[in-house]
């Protein structure tokens, strides 16, 4: 579903990425873990080109990631992304927020628009929340209402980047449920996380990225009890121990 090869990107003087190589399957949940500054989010932003690439390509689906337009516009409407601060329209409803971006990009009718919105709120369980603003909802239940909208446009492909780092502790078991359950019904995911026990949990392989550079990459099993890499072990003892 997803083929990166040779991935370079560069903010000025800053080499970012340095030569991502990178599959990942359809149905597969891919969780991307490391210290902070190694270059998560901004592969993950490269993947519906929030931020373009200097370097490499990205296939999503076999079609290479388009540089803008109309191409663009329609690779962003199969890659749905959930970011760490929800960005929902605060002056909309939460059913207005999930029933948009499907009436204006893909043509859908406002009766069938609600009707999926309806069923999506009540997959997520915030469905009483409908007709509420994102104001007055609690963090977990915005980012609730963020993974609907991103589900109503039926994504080939969910791009999480720190989906639960702005939420207050209590708050993120309830959106890494939604997002488990999203995995165990076989949606491809790549997951940007500092959640060690969802990426224990939920993946089907981990990603451990430092410096910019894939250092090592397994399944969750396996890199959690006897990583290969010293960069790893001395990362997880960090983690773990906390």
């Amino acid at each position: 579903m997803i083929q990166i090869q040779a991935l370079n990107k560069w903010f000025g003087d800053h080499h970012v990425l340095h030569d991502v190589d990178l599959e990942v399957a359809q149905g597969e949940v891919l969780v991307v873990i490391g210290p902070s500054g190694s270059g998560k989010s901004t592969l993950c932003r490269c993947l519906n080109r929030l931020e373009s690439a200097s370097s490499g390509t990205i296939r999503i689906d076999g079609v290479p990631v388009p540089e803008e337009g109309r191409e663009l516009a329609r690779l962003r409407a199969d890659v749905g992304m959930v970011f760490q601060s929800f960005n929902l329209f605060q002056h909309k409803t939460v059913l207005e927020n999930v029933v948009l971006a499907p009436m204006k990009v893909r043509g859908v009718g406002r009766a069938e628009a609600e009707r999926t919105a309806r069923e999506l709120l009540e997959r997520v369980g915030i469905a009483e929340q409908a007709g509420k603003l994102p104001a007055r909802l609690s963090g977990g239940q915005q980012q609730r209402a963020a993974i609907a909208r991103a589900l109503a446009m039926r994504p080939k492909v969910m791009l999480f980047d720190e989906p639960t780092s702005a939420l207050d502790p209590e708050m993120v078991g309830e959106v890494l449920d939604v997002m488990a359950g999203l995995a165990a019904d076989g949606m491809t995911m790549v997951v940007v996380t500092h959640e060690m026990g969802f990426a224990r949990r939920a993946a089907d392989r981990v990603v451990f990225m430092d410096g910019g550079r894939i250092v090592e990459t397994g399944r969750p099993d396996t890199f959690f009890e006897a990583p290969r890499t010293d960069r790893a072990r001395d990362f997880l003892a960090k983690v773990l121990t906390h």
